[in-house]
């Protein structure tokens, strides 16, 4: 349990809080939908998964200029 909680980071907590309080928000206005974006958003840090974690986020540059 601690090597799992070493691995996080402030940026990870963050995207945490958020979700709670989207779900929160969700349930306050009684969205249900926005609660279900909730949850999906509060398992993206808990597992630490994102967009890019495929690593297919980068961009080959070619270099334009010729020497």
């Amino acid at each position: 349990m601690k090597q799992w909680l070493k691995s996080w980071n402030t940026i990870r907590l963050i995207r945490l809080a958020m979700a709670v309080f989207l779900i929160i928000q969700g349930f306050e206005i009684g969205h249900w939908l926005v609660v279900g974006a909730g949850v999906l958003f509060v398992l993206m840090p808990i597992l630490n998964i994102g967009s890019c974690s495929t690593g297919m986020c980068n961009t080959n540059f070619k270099n334009i200029r010729k020497k």
